[in-house]
Order: C-alpha cells, then sequence, then structure tokens
C-alpha cells in the first residue's frame, strides 16, 4: 500500500468514550471498515499522491468506506453524504 502523508487511524480514541460503547459490535460500518481494509486501495492512493497533501483533504481509505457504507444504505446523493 502507498503511504500517504495524511495520518488514518480508525481506532483512534477521539471522544470521551470509545466508538464501541455508542455503535454496537456487528453493525454494517464494522464490516463495511474491515472489509476495504483487506482490499488493494493502491489506485485510490495514487490518483492523489501527485499532488500532495493540498490535494487530499481526507484520507483515501476514509472516503472509500464513506462511499460503501452510503452506497450500502441507501444514500446515493453527495449532499446527503456530507
Amino acid at each position: 500500500m502507498t503511504t500517504s502523508s495524511l495520518l488514518y487511524e480508525p481506532k483512534q480514541q477521539l471522544l470521551s468514550s470509545a466508538l464501541e460503547d455508542w455503535l454496537p459490535e456487528g453493525r454494517l460500518a464494522y464490516f463495511i471498515s474491515d472489509t476495504i481494509d483487506t482490499l488493494d486501495l493502491g489506485a485510490f492512493h495514487a490518483r492523489y499522491a501527485g499532488g500532495g497533501p493540498r490535494n487530499q483533504p481526507f484520507h483515501p481509505t476514509m472516503m472509500v468506506k464513506v462511499l460503501v457504507y452510503a452506497y450500502a444504505t441507501g444514500v446515493f446523493s453527495s449532499r446527503t453524504v456530507a
């Protein structure tokens, strides 16, 4: 996998409680996240790597996860996803 200048740490604890405390185990979000983590996303990283961090407002892996989750839950509008 190509390294990115953006940090993406899904296990990082930003909230006062752990993610698992308010999103129960077995939810679709966990399945999608785990599945995307097993894929080779080199093409997504390569697309933005040439422009440096200014072309990467969000980590490409996170964005793929958000897009797949949105589509899986029937959300197709980019405005609704945002």
